[in-house]
């Protein structure tokens, strides 16, 4: 069995199921078209550039400001590009999509009674573009985005303020991200069960996770696939 499954024993250590929104429950392919080639496209529209050249002038930008709140803002982007990035991001809605199981393995979570917390770096207006199309806030309990904590999840910040606004027991708590860099934010703050997941992106090779139990999709955890 794959060491990542949440077996029986593992289930009765948790209470709470903290969930990633992109890359873990929704499909990452949205994002990533949306940044690498809808923005470029857009942006030099106006600037005489096609989407291969406007995204190059583009990326060190964005890399400047990956891993920080401003990178998920839309509002930020909205201002710095000249850009209205929630309408583009309505424009391309119908690319929003659950990855594969997401759903079962919420159902299945809520059928063993856990409380299911949805934490997410996505912008509010994001998030309600994304709940638009998916009613994915309806299979949680409560959600907190980085924008209301004032941190990512990449920072100790995040998890010192989701403390402050969730009671629960880190280590009884599941968390589940895409991202190393967030998994290893959620390690420091003492998040006793962490997985990865490998295929964030369902159009998109599956990454490598060395330093965390992973999975290609959520439902595998469930010791299905």
């Amino acid at each position: 069995m794959n060491s990542a499954v949440l077996s029986d024993h593992h289930w009765n250590l948790i209470d709470h199921v903290l969930l990633d929104l992109d890359g873990t429950l929704l499909d990452l392919d949205f994002d990533n078209h949306f940044w690498q080639v809808l923005v470029p496209r857009a942006w030099g529209s106006s600037r005489g550039l096609d989407a291969l050249a406007a995204r190059a002038l583009l990326q060190p930008r964005f890399d400047a400001c990956a891993g920080t709140l401003p990178w998920y803002s839309t509002e930020y982007w909205s201002r710095e590009l000249g850009l209205d990035i929630p309408a583009l991001k309505r424009a391309d809605a119908h690319r929003i999509r659950w990855l594969p199981g997401a759903r079962e393995f919420l159902a299945a979570a809520r059928a063993r009674g856990k409380r299911l917390v949805l934490l997410t770096n996505a912008h509010p207006e994001a998030l309600a573009i994304k709940h638009e199309r998916t009613g994915v806030l309806g299979h949680f309990d409560t959600s907190f985005s980085s924008h209301s904590l004032g941190a990512p999840k990449e920072d100790a910040r995040f998890w010192q303020a989701l403390a402050r606004a969730e009671r629960f027991v880190a280590a009884r708590s599941l968390f589940v991200d895409d991202s190393a860099a967030v998994l290893r934010a959620a390690h420091a703050a003492g998040i006793g069960h962490l997985r990865a997941i490998r295929r964030p992106d369902s159009v998109r090779a599956a990454q490598r996770h060395e330093e965390f139990s992973a999975v290609d999709a959520l439902v595998e955890l469930l010791g299905k696939s």
